[in-house]
This record gives structure tokens, sequence and C-alpha cells, in this order.
């Protein structure tokens, strides 16, 4: 859709709370009307958001949440709780309620991973079978998600299914796995459904990933962001809901 009225300023924080808060400082200085915050850091941005409220400039989360989300007009995103749930469940289901599992997790103090992990948590409660043999960040990177994995297989551990906070960090333990010769002992899960993971899936290699539906959270963020910069009232929560694509539903959603 097009918005000719409408002028959308796009800074890359570049993966730095510091960044961030800059930024909004920026934005303020700009007389902007609106500012939608993907926050890096959930409590490092703060600062940011408390600076665009003082200055009377609304401000929302779109995708990731931030530590005080009272002191944000709205959220447009998904419920990362879930996410974690979605695989967890799916993981457990195929090992049959007991087995080791590896997880991989995203950066500490990203919303997003610490959500997603609390999620994975809480349904392994209802799981006393199930172990988990290992569980450290590897950043959303597959090399970094990879070099764990090998890490984790020359341990000798029996680990039966690994458990990734995100599709990157799933395709690196995949080609760990592959490497080891245990591709078809070890089922990997991530989330995202980034094209690579979506052909991984098709492939029958990554046993399933969790659709984050991006372009409808950014296109539902601009539609907020233009709401608030008329002072028009919003909803608190805009939820885009995370979706499980395995092998027998994912061309529904990503045609051959």
């Amino acid at each position: 859709k097009t918005l000719d009225d409408v002028e959308l300023l796009v800074l890359d924080g570049e993966a730095s709370a510091e960044n961030q808060v800059a930024q909004c400082e920026s934005f303020i200085a700009q007389g902007v009307d609106c500012v939608i915050m993907q926050a890096y850091d959930a409590a490092g941005c703060m600062a940011g958001v408390e600076a665009c409220n003082e200055a009377g400039i609304p401000v929302f989360a779109s995708k990731t949440t931030v530590e005080d989300m009272d002191k944000v007009a709205a959220y447009v995103g998904r419920d990362d709780f879930t996410a974690g749930q979605i695989e967890m469940n799916h993981i457990a289901e195929k090992l049959g309620g007991k087995g080791n599992i590896a997880i991989l997790e995203g950066p500490a103090g990203i919303s997003a991973a610490i959500l997603r992990n609390d999620g994975i948590k809480d349904v392994l409660t209802n799981y006393p079978d199930i172990n988990t043999l290992y569980t450290q960040p590897a950043n959303w990177n597959r090399d970094e998600g990879m070099q764990l994995m090998e890490n984790w297989l020359q341990m000798g551990a029996d680990i039966d299914a690994v458990v990734a906070h995100n599709d990157e960090m799933a395709l690196g333990a995949y080609d760990a796995i592959v490497a080891a010769g245990k591709q078809d002992e070890i089922p990997v899960i991530g989330i995202d459904a980034i094209s690579a993971a979506v052909e991984s899936v098709k492939a029958g290699e990554l046993c399933a990933t969790v659709l984050q539906d991006g372009a409808t959270i950014g296109e539902k963020s601009v539609d907020v962001a233009v709401m608030l910069a008329k002072g028009e009232e919003v909803e608190k929560t805009y939820d885009i809901p995370y979706v499980l694509l395995t092998k027998d539903n994912i061309t529904e959603y990503f045609p051959d």
C-alpha cells in the first residue's frame, strides 16, 4: 500500500542498544510524529522509549518487546513465548515424550530469546523424561550454531533433538549433524521460516520451522504508526500469530 503523505525514516541500530537510544534522540530532534522501536535489547532500549515519552512523541514496540511495556503505546508482533511452546511441543511429540535435547539460544538479554526460552521451559515442565543436555547462546548465527553443535557431538553425549531459537542456528546445527552422519537420528527445529529453512523443511532436512510473518508485522506497524501520529486510539497489542510449518503443510504457505 502507498501513503503519499507519510515519510518513513529508517535507521539501522546495528545490534546496539546505545545506537538505538541515540537514534531515538535524533528522531526527537527531527520532530517526528511517532517512533517504531524494534528493540535490540529489552532493558538497554528503555532510555530511548523514555526520552520519546518525555518529548511527547508516541513510541511503540514492533516485533521485539522492551523491558517495561507499560511505557509503549502498543505492541505489534507475535508472542515469542508461544513460539517457544510451539517448537518444543513439536519436538516432544517427535521424541515420544522422552529423550535428550540441546537448545541453541539467541543473544542474552534479547526479548525474543528470553521469551522463546521461557516457552520451551514451560512445555518441558510437562515432560519430566526430556532432559536438556546443553543450552547455550549461538547469537542467531549459523556458524556459531554449527560450532556449538560440533562441540556437543564431539563430547559424545546422546543428543536426540535440537531446539533452536531461530532458523540460522538450526541450519548451522543441521550442517554439523550431517557432517557427523547423524542427519537421520537428530531432528532439528527453528523459528522464522527464512527461505533457506523453508527449502530445508521441504527437502526433509530440518523437521520444522515456525513461521514469523515479518511482512504482516511490518505493514501493521506502519498502519499503527500513522494512527498514533494522527492522535487516533490504538489497541495495546496487535498479535501476528506464529504457525508451525512441517513438510506436510509448508507448501500451503510457500508453494513450489
